[in-house]
């Protein structure tokens, strides 16, 4: 009895003392996560008793980041608790007029890069939309983009020219008000309108594939007779029914 109560006492002084206390908070993983987030989801961690440090408490408020997959807390002794990120992969880019928003595959926004700067090699392959809509200009790290705009993009984004019957390398997308989604070559430059998708359907592949690909057909049934050079609009969004502008 008196060995275990000499025991307890020992830990309890351990635990309440000055010693054991974190003086330092480190992680490592991050790339999308930024640091003032991590700061706030760690305060008042330091001063803290560290063998008191709820490690799976703090790791449930790192997981509700935007950017975090997972997180693993360790206490370290004798005063140190380190982070352990892993964080979500990003498999679009969502560029509004102020910042370009890396975004995950059920539409999160995880992180961002300046819309002057050059993207990384692994993003820059990445289907890239310039949404141009006046909604898009308040969108933030944390935000989402809905199903059916994303399903939809997406699947434009991998239209390639050729499938238009262009010559043309390379196709940006982009989203408007007026318009919906764009195609846009520049060289030869013309602009093709695929308007916008219905919300309740969007998101089923069957419907928005087979949508799709009659609008490209329509386009590539007019540039087989109406060189594309010679083009600088088409209304796509009715694909029985195709207009363009010279």
């Amino acid at each position: 009895m008196f060995l275990t109560a000499l025991l307890t006492g020992g830990l309890l002084v351990l635990i309440n003392g000055p010693w054991l206390r974190v003086q330092q908070v480190a992680w490592a993983g991050e790339r999308y996560t930024g640091e003032l987030a991590l700061q706030r989801a760690t305060s008042g961690l330091k001063g803290h008793a560290l063998l008191t440090v709820d490690a799976m408490a703090l790791t449930s408020k790192l997981e509700r980041l935007p950017a975090v997959a997972s997180a693993r807390v360790e206490a370290v002794l004798p005063g140190a608790v380190r982070i352990h990120i892993v964080e979500k992969t990003p498999v679009f880019v969502w560029q509004t007029p102020y910042v370009r928003l890396l975004g995950v595959a059920d539409g999160t926004l995880i992180g961002q890069v300046a819309v002057d700067a050059p993207l990384p090699a692994d993003l820059a392959g990445l289907p890239l939309v310039v949404d141009e809509r006046t909604a898009s200009r308040d969108l933030i790290v944390g935000d989402g983009i809905d199903r059916p705009t994303l399903a939809a993009a997406l699947q434009l984004s991998k239209v390639p020219p050729a499938a238009l019957g262009s010559t043309s390398s390379h196709l940006d997308l982009r989203i408007t008000d007026d318009d919906g989604f764009l195609l846009v070559s520049s060289r030869p430059a013309w602009q093709a309108d695929f308007g916008f998708y219905a919300t309740d359907d969007a998101g089923a592949a069957g419907t928005l594939d087979e949508q799709v690909a009659a609008q490209v057909a329509a386009v590539r049934t007019l540039f087989s007779f109406q060189p594309e050079k010679g083009v600088r609009w088409v209304d796509a969004r009715n694909p029985g029914r195709v207009y363009w502008r010279p």
